[in-house]
C-alpha cells in the first residue's frame, strides 16, 4: 500500500522543524558534537543543516538554503552529505514515495550493530546485506528493511550511488525503503516530514538496543510479516 506524496512544507515551517528536530536529537543523545545532519526538500530546492554544525543548536537563518539543482543560495556552507541527500530524495521520487526530510546520525546502538556485522563480514558486505532482523512488529511496521551499505569514506559519492541502487532494487521488489545504514557511520532515514523522519530514527536505534540485548532473538514469521502487511500496509 502506497502512501499520499507528502506536501512539500514551506519554507518557514521547514527551517523550524530542522532546528526543532536537530535539538530533540541532541537533546536526547541520537547526535554528538558536530556529527549528523539534517536536510528537507523544498518545491524548488532544499535546506541543510550547515558543515560541522552542532544539531542540538542549529539557527534557522544560518541554515544552507540551495536550489533545485543543489547550488547554495545563502546560509552558512552546506553539509557535505547533501549530495548523499539528493540521491535519495531522486531515488525515492522515480521509486513513487518521495523523500521530504532525511535524517543522518552516528546513533550510538545502530554504530555498535554495523560494527560488528562489518567485524563478522570481514569488512565486505554484499549488496544485499541487511542491518536487523524482523524481531518486532513496529519494526516491520514503522521502519522496514534497512540494507547494509558497505564501507566507503564520508562523503564518497560511491555511497550515495549504492544508496541509490539500493533504494531501486527494493521497489523494484515492491517495497519502499525508509532507511539505510552506512557501515561504520551511521543511518540515512527519511519520510515526509522532520517529525516523521525522527519517527522512523527512533524505532530503528531501539531496535538495534533490542538487539544487542538479545542478539538470538527469533524474528518474526513470514506468516506474520504478511499478517502485518496485509493489516497495515507494511512493506517489508
Amino acid at each position: 500500500m502506497s502512501l499520499p506524496t507528502p506536501d512539500f512544507l514551506d519554507e518557514d515551517t521547514a527551517r523550524a522543524e530542522i532546528c526543532r528536530v536537530g535539538q530533540s536529537l541532541f537533546a536526547r543523545g541520537y547526535v554528538h558534537a558536530t556529527a549528523g545532519n539534517i536536510s528537507v526538500r523544498l518545491a524548488d530546492g532544499y535546506l541543510i543543516t550547515p558543515t560541522d554544525a552542532c544539531l542540538g543548536t542549529l539557527q534557522p537563518e544560518r541554515l544552507a538554503r540551495l536550489d533545485a539543482e543543489g547550488r547554495q543560495l545563502s546560509g552558512d556552507r552546506a553539509s557535505k552529505t547533501i549530495a548523499l541527500h539528493r540521491h535519495i530524495y531522486a531515488a525515492t521520487a522515480e521509486a513513487g514515495e518521495p523523500a521530504r526530510c532525511v535524517i543522518h546520525t552516528h546513533s550510538t546502538q545502530l554504530v555498535a550493530c554495523s560494527l560488528a556485522a562489518d567485524s563478522a563480514a570481514g569488512g565486505r558486505l554484499v549488496d544485499d546485506a541487511e542491518l536487523l532482523p524482523p524481531i518486532t512488529p513496529y519494526f516491520v511496521m514503522k521502519v522496514g528493511r534497512v540494507p547494509h551499505i558497505a564501507y566507503h569514506r564520508p562523503g564518497d559519492p560511491a555511497a550515495a550511488e549504492a544508496v541509490a541502487r539500493a533504494i531501486a532494487r527494493h521497489a523494484a521488489q515492491g517495497r519502499h525503503l525508509k532507511a539505510v545504514m552506512l557501515a561504520r557511520l551511521g543511518p540515512n532515514v527519511w519520510h515526509g516530514s522532520p517529525a516523521e523522519a525522527m519517527a522512523v530514527l527512533e524505532e530503528l536505534e531501539e531496535t538495534a538496543r533490542l538487539h544487542r540485548l538479545l542478539p538470538d532473538a527469533a524474528p518474526l514469521t513470514e506468516a506474520q510479516i504478511e499478517e502485518l502487511r496485509q493489516t497495515f500496509g507494511a512493506s517489508w
